[in-house]
C-alpha cells in the first residue's frame, strides 16, 4: 500500500486506479499497433505452441495482458482490416465488409481521428487492403501514411523485402520533438506463399513436433507446410521486437499502447475465408507501461472490432459517432466480464458465378460457436471447375492433400456443402469439426445463441436480416477475376442486377449492362 500525506498525490493515485487511462497532458500516449497477415490462434509461443518461437509477443503479453479468446470481425484480410479501424461489424460497413472492394470515407477510423488531433499517423507494410480506398475520395491508406521504402533482402522466397523496423526509424524521426504518434505495424507474414521446407532448413523446426488441426491431413507434406508457416511468423515477431527496442532506446516504451494481433486465421484449408476457430481466432496481447497487471490473462471472447474504441480511450478522445465497438479497457483493468462476440463473412475472392458471395454469421461466446450459413446451397469454398476450383482456399501444399481425396473426412470438412447452422462445443471440439447442432442435448444451447444472433443483426440492422442482403452481392471487386467461372465478371464494377434502390453508385462503375 502506497503511503503519502500529500491530498494532491492521493487523488491523483485514486483517479488512476479508478480510471487507468488517464493522460498526461504534457505528454501524451503513443500507440503502436502491429498486425500479422494470417495468424490464427494458438500459434504463438506464449500460448504455448513448442514449433513457434515469438519472444516479442511474449514479451508484450508479459509487460501486460495476454488474451486467449479473441476474434477478427471476418476471416479476411481487408474486411476485417476495415473492422479494426472503424469498430464496426461488416454488414455495417457497406463495401468495406467484402474482400477486395472500397472503402466508404463516411466511416471514421481511429487513425483519421488521431492525425486530425495532432498524432503523426503512418504505417508500414500492409494498411487497409486489399482494395481500392481512393474511389471514395481518401487520400491515403486508411492505416495512414505510407513508410515503406527502406528493403531487405529477404531470407526466404515468400517473405516481402519491405523493412518493416527501419521504416518505423524513418517514421519516428520525421514527427515532431514532442509529437505523439500512431503507427500501424502491418507485416505481409505469415500471408502466402511459403518456400517450401524453409521452416525445417532455416527455422531447424521437426516435423514431429507439430500439432496438425483435425481438418487437415496428417502427413509430411501439411507439417512442412505448418513449419514453414510458423517460419514467417517468426519474421513478423522478429521485426516487432526492433520497433519495441528502438522505443525502449529513445524512451518512449513505457508512454506507448501496444496492441499485437492478426486480420485473421491460418491460410489453410477450413481455416482462412471460414467462420470456425482456425479462420477467426487470433492472438492478442496488449501492454501500456504500468498502466496494466503484468501477466495478466484473459479468458473472455473479445473482438478487434473493440480495438478502435480502446485506443481513442487511451488517447482521452472522444469516440466518432460511426464507432461503435466498446473499449477493452475494464478487461484490461481486470474487471471480469461476460460477453459474446459476432463475426460475419460475405465475399472472398471470386470463387463462384456471378462473383457470388458466401454469407455466414456467427456468435461465439466462451463455450459455443454458432454458425448460420445463409446460402446452405453455394459452394462454401467456392466452386470447383476444370482447374480443381474452390479458389477460396489460397493455393498451397495443404490444400493440394486435401483434394487429393474426395472421399475423405478433410475433403467434405474442407469444401462440401454446408447445412443452414453449425454449433460447436467448444471446450470438447477446439478444432469445431463436430457439428451439434441437431444434438437433442444441445437443443436448449441452439435455441439461445440463435435468439442472440438474430437480435443482433436485426439491431445492428444487417441487411441480411431484413431481406435486403442482395445488395452485398452487387459490391466490386478490384483484385483478379475468373471469368471462366461464368456469369459476371468484371473487375471493379458494381454487379446492376443486385442494385438496390438509394443504392448511390457512379454510372461507369455499373458498366454497359446497366444501359
Amino acid at each position: 500500500m502506497i503511503k503519502t500525506s500529500n491530498p494532491l498525490s492521493i487523488f491523483i493515485f485514486s483517479f488512476v486506479l479508478l480510471h487507468g487511462f488517464l493522460l498526461s497532458k504534457d505528454k501524451p500516449v503513443n500507440i503502436l499497433f502491429a498486425i500479422s497477415d494470417d495468424q490464427c490462434y494458438p500459434y504463438a509461443s506464449a500460448y504455448g505452441t513448442e514449433i513457434v518461437k515469438t519472444p516479442a509477443f511474449d514479451k508484450v503479453a508479459a509487460k501486460g495482458v495476454l488474451f486467449n479468446q479473441a476474434f477478427c470481425a471476418a476471416p479476411q484480410c481487408s474486411p476485417s482490416r476495415a473492422a479494426i479501424l472503424t469498430g464496426r461489424n461488416i454488414w455495417q460497413l457497406e463495401e468495406a465488409g467484402v474482400h477486395g472492394s472500397n472503402f466508404p470515407i463516411e466511416y471514421t477510423t481511429y487513425t483519421d481521428t488521431l492525425e486530425k488531433n495532432g498524432y503523426h499517423v503512418g504505417y508500414t507494410g500492409k494498411g487497409w487492403g486489399p482494395g481500392n480506398y481512393k474511389y471514395s475520395g481518401r487520400k491515403q491508406n486508411p492505416a495512414g501514411e505510407s513508410w515503406s521504402k527502406k528493403s531487405l533482402t529477404p531470407p526466404a522466397k515468400g517473405i516481402k523485402n519491405t523493412d518493416y523496423s527501419e521504416n518505423f526509424k524513418d517514421f519516428y524521426k520525421a514527427k515532431d520533438k514532442n509529437q505523439p504518434f500512431c503507427f500501424w505495424y502491418g507485416a505481409s507474414e505469415p500471408h502466402r506463399s511459403y518456400q517450401y521446407g524453409v521452416g525445417k532448413k532455416l527455422g531447424k523446426k521437426d516435423p514431429a513436433k507439430v500439432k496438425v488441426p483435425l481438418f487437415l491431413p496428417d502427413n509430411k507434406q501439411t507439417r512442412n507446410d505448418i513449419l514453414d508457416y510458423a517460419y514467417e511468423i517468426e519474421w513478423f515477431d522478429l521485426h516487432l521486437g526492433k520497433i519495441i527496442d528502438h522505443l525502449e532506446k529513445v524512451g518512449e516504451l513505457e508512454n506507448t499502447l501496444i496492441i499485437v494481433t492478426a486480420d485473421n486465421g491460418m491460410p489453410f484449408p477450413r481455416s482462412k475465408a471460414n467462420l470456425y476457430e482456425h479462420g477467426t481466432h487470433v492472438p492478442l496481447a496488449i501492454c501500456w507501461g504500468s498502466h496494466f497487471k503484468k501477466g495478466h490473462k484473459v479468458n473472455t471472447p473479445v473482438s478487434l472490432t473493440q480495438v478502435a474504441a480502446t485506443v481513442l480511450e487511451a488517447c482521452d478522445i472522444n469516440l466518432p459517432d460511426t464507432i461503435l465497438g466498446k473499449s477493452l479497457r475494464p478487461l484490461l483493468e481486470g474487471k471480469q466480464q461476460d460477453q459474446a462476440i459476432f463475426t460475419g463473412r460475405e465475399r472472398h475472392t471470386h470463387a463462384r458465378k456471378n462473383n457470388h458471395t458466401y454469407p455466414c454469421r456467427a456468435i461465439r461466446t466462451e463455450n459455443f460457436l454458432l454458425i448460420h450459413n445463409i446460402k446452405p446451397d453455394r459452394w462454401p469454398a467456392g466452386a470447383p471447375d476444370h482447374e480443381g476450383g474452390y479458389y477460396d482456399i489460397d493455393g498451397s501444399p495443404s490444400k493440394t492433400e486435401v483434394l487429393k481425396n474426395k472421399a475423405s473426412v478433410a475433403f467434405n470438412l474442407s469444401v462440401g456443402k454446408r447445412p443452414e447452422f453449425e454449433l460447436f462445443d467448444i471446450q470438447k471440439d477446439p478444432h469445431a469439426v463436430h457439428n451439434v447442432a441437431d444434438h437433442p442435448e444441445y437443443k436448449s444451447t441452439f435455441n439461445q445463441l440463435k435468439k442472440k444472433l438474430t437480435e443482433k443483426l436485426l439491431k445492428d440492422k444487417d441487411p441480411r436480416s431484413f431481406g435486403k442482403g442482395d445488395i452485398f452481392e452487387s459490391y466490386p471487386r478490384y483484385s483478379k477475376m475468373r471469368p471462366q467461372l461464368g456469369g459476371f465478371a468484371e473487375q471493379g464494377k458494381y454487379n446492376p442486377k443486385y442494385l438496390q434502390e438509394g443504392q448511390s453508385i457512379k454510372k461507369e462503375d455499373i458498366g454497359q449492362k446497366s444501359q
